[in-house]
């Protein structure tokens, strides 16, 4: 074995680990991502049970003036 195949052998490795690492990200992110959907479901769920909307009834039509009066 000589050294141009070790340095083969160490590129192959890093190569290798890169890939693992970048694979890992990759399910750590999908996995935070269902995590927070599950939680935002969840809430929502809890809100509906109390009876509670998301939005005020009231604030849905458009005809109190602005803040400023104009």
């Amino acid at each position: 074995m000589n050294v141009d195949d070790v340095v083969r052998e160490r590129i192959e490795r890093a190569r290798l680990k890169a890939e693992a690492e970048k694979l890992r990200r990759a399910e750590l992110a999908a996995a935070r991502r269902r995590g927070l959907a599950a939680r935002h479901a969840a809430k929502l769920r809890a809100l509906a049970e109390r009876g509670l909307d998301l939005v005020p009834r009231d604030h849905l039509n458009n005809s109190s003036p602005a803040a400023s009066g104009a």
